[in-house]
């Protein structure tokens, strides 16, 4: 994606206040998959003025205009990544919560074949690992 996620909401017309342009910055800078409670701490670092309500409401809109994607590992917290990345999985550490993208040309390779052995013309997937790191 080569478009800044105040470009796409811009593209799709939503009305873009300050607190908005701060919350979009924040997800733009972010090289983690942030919760609500997370962007909230860091917007509100750049403006105390915002509220964790308002982190919900603007993530929320974000979603529905397919500006994010909302992911969820089954730890009870929903987390954030702009949305019509190139295509990644995930592996999630279970201990520390850490996310790791990554995109393999075998496991690529064995879902086509499978879909295909099914009888599927595969049009997407998404794929998340769970796993703690082994201990040396």
């Amino acid at each position: 994606m080569t478009d800044t996620i105040l470009m796409r909401c811009e593209a799709k017309g939503l009305r873009l206040t300050e607190q908005r342009r701060v919350i979009a910055s924040v997800l733009e800078e972010a090289v983690d998959h942030p919760d609500a409670e997370e962007l909230y701490a860091r917007a509100s670092a750049k403006d105390p003025k915002i509220s964790l309500a308002t982190v919900y409401r603007t993530v929320k809109l974000f979603e529905e205009r397919g500006i994010l994607d909302k992911l969820e590992f089954g730890d009870g917290r929903a987390r954030y990544e702009p949305a019509d990345r190139a295509h990644h999985d995930h592996l999630i550490d279970m201990e520390t919560g850490q996310v790791i993208e990554f995109v393999d040309p075998e496991i690529e390779a064995l879902q086509e074949k499978i879909a295909e052995r099914l009888g599927f013309d595969l049009k997407g997937h998404r794929l998340e690992l769970f796993g703690v790191r082994k201990k040396r």
